[in-house]
């Protein structure tokens, strides 16, 4: 649900059509990236803050300085937080905003990848290894070497190989990036540098990583979605085009892309034949949520499928104070996914 729409919400009615309750309600909690590791389920969330600065198009309320790794023995069960794993006083490149991570763990070692803004105002991605996937994790010195804005999403092929997708547009810097090199000049509007409405939408990135995880072993390529006629997605298409919030998984063989369209607040998909696409758009798997950002993640369980996802439904509306939830996820004969409405009918 819009910003904007917030001030007119009974939030007693709201959560109580929720679909879903909040994982945890002693620290707000977003962005979840779930993974399954040694028969249990992780969350990798970034932690809400309030930093009391007025909200804006450029994220700069978003104050998170440390994560929380959260576990659950399944969906049904409670969440455990297991306490801070990396603060952002321990990366010596970050300065503040330490915005949605995610993890992966390749040979008994669990990385931790994560966006922050470095000592000059520009967002690059970082990694940190520990031995448990509840962390803690220890940073690399430096952040991966020619990485930019945010959102990282690692995912695992069957192959072995490990695929980082990333980007987010406004507050996420991606379009200042579109010549090659960061757009230095100060801006105030969030649209600033993003291709026109007629143009072709602006793309997240993928890069294939490199064996211990720590780099790219190449460029970053465009992560290209087309509509039902084999045409890229326009940038004035804001119902479908990407905005932040990457995420890959595979179903039956094909490559399951999914992402935020931002200020539409939905969570659409697309699907290809390899993790570099292009993707052909499918639909939407979640309805928009109460609070300006829409974030999630996928994974199975016991031969189940679920959808994390954050609402403001716990802070009343405060849009930059979110919690992570949990519901189940459905396709049909086909493998399109049925949409999710996060909110049961009154």
């Amino acid at each position: 649900m819009p910003e904007d729409s917030i001030e007119h919400i009974d939030f007693s009615e709201l959560n109580r059509r929720a679909i879903s309750q909040p994982l945890v309600k002693h620290i707000y909690t977003a962005d979840p990236s779930a993974h399954v590791f040694n028969g249990k389920i992780y969350i990798y969330p970034s932690h809400d803050i309030d930093a009391g600065d007025a909200f804006d198009d450029l994220g700069s309320h978003f104050a998170m300085e440390d994560y929380h790794v959260l576990s659950m023995d399944s969906p049904a069960d409670e969440a455990t937080d297991h306490g801070p794993a990396l603060h952002i006083k321990d990366v010596p490149w970050a300065s503040k905003q330490m915005w949605a991570p995610d993890a992966a763990e390749k040979n008994g070692t669990y990385y931790l990848f994560f966006p922050a803004k470095d000592h000059d105002g520009i967002f690059r991605i970082g990694v940190a290894t520990g031995n448990s996937p509840t962390g803690p994790f220890t940073p690399q010195p430096q952040a991966i070497k020619n990485s930019f804005s945010i959102d990282p999403a690692v995912f695992k092929d069957e192959d072995g190989s490990y695929y980082m997708y990333f980007g987010g547009i406004w507050g996420g810097q991606l379009q200042r990036w579109r010549t090659g090199s960061f757009n230095a000049a100060e801006e105030k509007s969030p649209v600033a540098h993003l291709p026109a409405d007629d143009e072709p939408a602006l793309c997240a990135k993928v890069a294939r990583l490199t064996n211990d995880l720590l780099e790219f072993a190449e460029a970053p390529k465009d992560v290209m979605i087309l509509d039902e006629n084999g045409k890229p997605l326009l940038q004035g298409n804001n119902d479908r085009r990407f905005f932040e919030a990457s995420w890959m998984h595979k179903y039956n063989g094909k490559y399951y892309f999914s992402y935020s369209t931002g200020d539409t607040h939905y969570i659409c998909y697309a699907i290809a034949d390899n993790p570099y696409g292009p993707f052909t758009y499918q639909g939407r798997i979640l309805e928009p949520v109460v609070g300006w950002t829409s974030h999630h993640s996928i994974c199975e369980f016991n031969d189940k499928w679920y959808l994390f996802y954050h609402d403001s439904g716990l802070s009343e509306g405060v849009t930059h104070l979110r919690s992570v939830k949990v519901t189940e996820l459905t396709y049909d004969a086909a493998g399109k996914i049925h949409t999710i409405n996060p909110y049961r009918s009154k």
